[in-house]
């Protein structure tokens, strides 16, 4: 492909877009993704208590069971900068059918785990799958919804994550009651549930196009023009309008190339937007260590130090995915209106502040089994809005031609920094049965926290409302 230098108002089309169904179609159809996710994630933390008992068909130790999700974790890192990579070359839409279909063939098989070793390795490959869809579909869900509204959008979408753990709850209240179902078989079937969820996801995700933003830069711009006088004429007949009104946004201008290489992609990145880097290390870093450690050792957390039996563990578990869930949907908004860095710092600091409170009161065995609940379900509200804009943030504040490989090494490092060592670590600190032990788990927790919404209050960046391509310029911008 010769480097052609085109001008297109695609960006600016797209952004001067009203709300329709199809943008509804594009919150469900890749969105969803976060739902099984959440399933996937606390399942897994639910049911780790049952995998350790005698009769499971594997016959886990504590540790092994809740270091399952440290595999899956490990899985999704290594999958979100492989596919992340291939995402930004290959395109959005290719990418998110390639890693759904990962997804759904490694949990079917995962519920026919027959030893440690098979459910290790089916539990790391279906994290790479969905790994691989957070670079995907967060560059797809940014270069897709408009500017105004992209930070509500993607809270809500984060934030889905949590009725995949209320799902996750449900089911396993179901699943893990012994006179429905054997202790070997109940556990089995909610991997199954996951895989059909899946299937009609990616029934959806078929329907949806190519990114017009990814097109024009690769060389694709009639394709593009044609996806986006797609939108548009849908738009119009969803709004009941004979026509839109003009674009307003200013006209880009890009030297068309068929690929970036990683050399330049890297150099972009750390040697262009160095205080970027900084603000997604941090961002991720914290809340990777939080939630993982907290979601997979809640189950084992319970049964060791209030004596809940693992299948009524949900019943705690269900009212702390619900308050996840009303964050990004409650405080959403004010990320497109007050701004990212108040409200990202504002977030991050308040949960960590109220996570060592909790650690206190936890030490001084001031809470029962509902009172812990009752203090997550605080916390994780303002946690749950933060780290969902963590996703945002690093989709954002990067140029479109490494936004999926930025995603996907932000996600990885710091997840690999927090979320495989949280997990790791607070199995071994609940395994000891110490109270002490847990409460410097979750100080370290709060420091983490705290630390990234710092980070973000000095460093972060005004992104509100404003264009992708103004946030960061395109590489491939004449004018970059």
């Amino acid at each position: 492909m010769s480097n052609a230098v085109v001008e297109t108002d695609i960006p600016a089309r797209l952004d001067r877009l009203p709300w329709s169904s199809w943008h509804w179609r594009v919150v469900f159809g890749l969105g969803a993704v976060w739902i099984l996710d959440g399933l996937e994630v606390n399942y897994l933390g639910m049911i780790s208590a049952r995998l350790s008992q005698p009769g499971s068909g594997l016959a886990l130790t504590s540790s092994q069971a809740i270091a399952g999700g440290a595999v899956y974790v490990g899985g999704a890192c290594l999958g979100a900068i492989v596919f992340g990579r291939l995402t930004d070359s290959h395109g959005r839409r290719r990418l998110f059918i390639w890693t759904l279909a990962l997804y759904l063939g490694a949990t079917i098989l995962t519920g026919l785990s027959f030893s440690a070793w098979w459910f290790f390795f089916m539990r790391f490959l279906t994290g790479a799958g969905i790994g691989g869809e957070y670079a995907a579909i967060n560059s797809a869900i940014d270069e897709l919804i408009p500017a105004r509204v992209r930070g509500t959008t993607d809270l809500v979408i984060n934030g889905s994550f949590w009725l995949g753990t209320i799902l996750a709850g449900a089911l396993s209240l179901l699943l893990l009651d012994q006179r429905l179902f054997a202790t070997n078989l109940g556990w089995r079937l909610g991997f199954g549930i996951g895989a059909l969820l899946g299937l009609g996801i990616l029934f959806i995700r078929r329907q949806l196009p190519e990114s017009p933003r990814w097109l024009i830069i690769h060389g694709h711009e009639r394709d593009a023009d044609r996806v986006v006088a797609g939108i548009e004429h849908e738009v119009e007949a969803g709004i009941g309008e004979a026509r839109l009104s003009d674009p307003t946004g200013p006209s880009l201008r890009v030297r068309q190339r068929s690929s970036i290489g990683l050399r330049e992609t890297f150099a972009t990145i750390f040697a262009a937007y160095p205080r970027r880097v900084v603000v997604g290390l941090s961002l991720f870093a914290g809340q990777a260590f939080l939630y993982n450690a907290v979601v997979f050792a809640q189950a084992v957390l319970l049964q060791t130090f209030f004596k809940i039996s693992p299948d009524q563990a949900p019943l705690y578990i269900i009212p702390f995915a619900a308050g996840n869930f009303l964050g990004p949907l409650l405080l959403g908004r004010l990320f497109d209106t007050v701004g990212r860095r108040p409200m990202i710092g504002g977030t991050y600091v308040l949960s960590g502040v109220l996570l060592a409170v909790t650690a206190f009161l936890f030490k001084s065995h001031t809470f029962g089994a509902w009172g812990l609940t009752g203090a997550w379900c605080v916390i994780f509200f303002f946690a749950s809005a933060g780290a969902s804009a963590a996703y945002l943030t690093v989709s954002e504040i990067f140029p479109m031609e490494t936004r999926a490989l930025a995603i996907a090494l932000f996600y990885g490092i710091g997840t690999a920094i927090g979320g495989i060592s949280g997990p790791l670590l607070f199995a071994n600190l609940v395994s000891s049965g110490s109270v002490v032990q847990v409460f410097w788990g979750y100080i370290l927790g709060a420091v983490l926290m705290a630390t990234g919404g710092l980070v973000e209050i000095a460093l972060g960046l005004d992104a509100e409302q404003e264009p992708l391509e103004e946030i960061a310029e395109p590489v491939t911008s004449v004018d970059a």
